[in-house]
């Protein structure tokens, strides 16, 4: 999640999501989904184009090099802003935080400093998520 590809958080994850998609094998993965869909708004880029990329590119490099030439340019402030929200968002309705909170029992119910949706899925697939205070 936290990986940058063409100065952007997602990106990786979204292209192992499409990748899965379109090879039927996406299990639990929800392509797009919502943080898909705020990510490709914010670069002005549809997911039927965003899929087209994964489909025709056969390595991250290169579906992130076509994602750079389209995704609408952006100040580098802006952009890095754009990443550090993305990455503390978190459930944004009483029914999203329901799901949060199923998820997150289900994980690792001692983690009640979690409270972004990127740190759940980072501690689900098993990746290091600092404590928060």
């Amino acid at each position: 999640m936290r990986v940058k590809l063409a100065g952007h958080v997602h990106v990786a994850r979204m292209i192992d999501k499409c990748r899965a998609v379109l090879a039927g094998t996406e299990g639990e993965y929800i392509y797009p989904c919502p943080m898909d869909e705020r990510l490709l708004d914010f670069t002005g880029i549809t997911s039927d184009q965003f899929t087209a990329a994964v489909k025709a590119n056969t390595t991250d490099e290169a579906v992130a090099a076509w994602f750079q030439q389209q995704a609408k340019p952006h100040a580098s402030i802006e952009l890095e802003e754009w990443n550090r929200t993305l990455l503390t968002y978190g459930p944004s309705s009483p029914e999203s935080a329901v799901k949060f909170k199923k998820y997150l029992v289900a994980i690792d119910p001692s983690r009640t400093d979690i409270t972004a949706w990127s740190d759940l899925q980072d501690l689900e697939e098993g990746r290091s998520v600092p404590k928060r205070d």
